[in-house]
């Protein structure tokens, strides 16, 4: 292939961002009051409230970032020592090691390959007397089926956690994902749809939650009580008012990236539909997919060396996409394959809290969907700032890679 004519706007710089005078002017307010810290500013509060009302719903709270959002989350349910919580093993390891450290055990449940994500049928498979939340993510934009999630939990008696780190303004019949669950759970880390560089926040109905979530993430000192102390065990995840100035800036813009990115994406629908060997994202007919990225499914008996030969392709041709996403399912990572957690003990899985239960064991044969999900996919690069040059020479590298691979 010849070498790309085009630079691809990057999410991970001023190209494939929308920073600007709003950000700016937001900054100089923080810097000029002399108040960088949350607890005496206004920034991030007014940013927790515009976010909340955003989603329509009563509380959020800001943190430093999305698996500090996670962590927030696990805590508020609050998992005994050994408790199972169930999630994905399609995720940023940022959303599983939270679990541990709050002393639970991650269970992970399959996927169902065209959406990658969970379903309330593969969950259902990994509930035991021990599990004490579920965690659904909402992967690349595109939600998971939550009607009957949602009804299994209820019936279960399961707190529900919905992780919505790349699924901003992503709609399941017609109702933004986040405001499913008990907590929503959102990041703003730099190649999010909206960014701070590092942050994120988590979203409830239940003031019992809020609560908690409050109290967690500044040491659970309970500001304002008639006599405040530190009343559990808590870290400090407070936002910075520089961080919430920027929130507050992005959020402005949210409505506008989301649309551009979802434009682009029906463009590069239209321009790869009928291609051989490569299908465009399947996205169900009651949700609104917001296009964190854009991914393609490869099929292996059409295209020669399957999804690793059509990224290696792209890449050459200057496309920087990722064949597999995370490589491989989340379980297989050291930390969790080898239970490197606190010193040699491997705890939350070893210990008298577990004496009696079956030995959590994560074996790849278990989720299918996951390895098919991994084996055919290629994450393609998407940002707002993409224009339509941008998305039809990304089309045409994909046809014209798909052609010469074609079997």
């Amino acid at each position: 292939m010849a070498d790309a004519p085009l630079t691809l706007p990057s999410d991970a710089n001023a190209s494939g961002r929308s920073f600007g005078e709003e950000e700016l002017e937001l900054l100089r307010q923080v810097i000029a009051s002399g108040t960088l810290n949350c607890t005496r500013g206004t920034q991030v509060i007014e940013f927790e409230k515009r976010f909340a009302r955003y989603l329509d719903m009563p509380h959020c709270r800001a943190v430093t970032s999305g698996t500090a959002a996670i962590h927030t989350a696990v805590a508020a349910v609050d998992p005994e020592p050994g408790d199972e919580i169930i999630g994905t093993p399609i995720t940023d390891i940022g959303a599983i090691t939270p679990i541990l450290y709050q002393s639970a055990i991650p269970v992970f449940a399959d996927v169902d390959p065209k959406t990658y994500n969970v379903t309330a049928a593969t969950l259902a498979k990994k509930i035991t007397r021990r599990t004490k939340a579920v965690i659904v993510t909402h992967l690349f934009g595109n939600a998971c089926d939550m009607d009957p999630i949602v009804a299994l939990c209820k019936d279960k008696g399961l707190p529900l956690i919905e992780d919505c780190a790349q699924a901003y303004g992503t709609t399941y019949k017609g109702r933004h994902v986040g405001t499913f669950g008990d907590i929503g759970v959102f990041s703003l880390q730099q190649g999010k749809h909206m960014t701070t560089g590092e942050g994120g926040m988590v979203v409830t109905r239940d003031a019992a939650l809020a609560r908690r979530m409050v109290l967690f993430s500044d040491k659970a000192w309970g500001y304002g009580d008639p006599k405040p102390d530190h009343y559990f065990l808590a870290l400090n995840y407070r936002m910075t008012e520089l961080a919430g100035a920027v929130a507050l800036a992005q959020l402005g813009k949210l409505d506008n990236m989301i649309a551009a990115r979802v434009r682009t994406a029906a463009r590069m629908d239209k321009a790869l539909a009928g291609l051989r060997g490569v299908e465009i994202p399947f996205v169900p007919p009651n949700v609104r997919h917001t296009y964190w990225k854009y991914c393609v499914r490869v099929d292996p008996s059409v295209i020669r060396g399957g999804a690793d030969a059509l990224g290696a392709k792209l890449k050459a041709a200057g496309v920087f996409c990722v064949p597999r996403y995370i490589q491989k399912p989340a379980f297989e990572c050291e930390v969790l394959r080898d239970r490197v957690t606190f010193g040699k003990s491997q705890f939350p899985w070893v210990g008298d809290h577990r004496k009696g239960e079956p030995e959590i064991v994560y074996d790849a044969k278990e989720t299918p969907g996951t390895t098919e999900a991994l084996a055919h996919v290629v994450v393609l690069p998407w940002n707002e700032r993409y224009e339509d040059k941008h998305v039809d020479f990304v089309a045409d590298v994909v046809r014209r890679a798909a052609g010469e691979l074609s079997a």
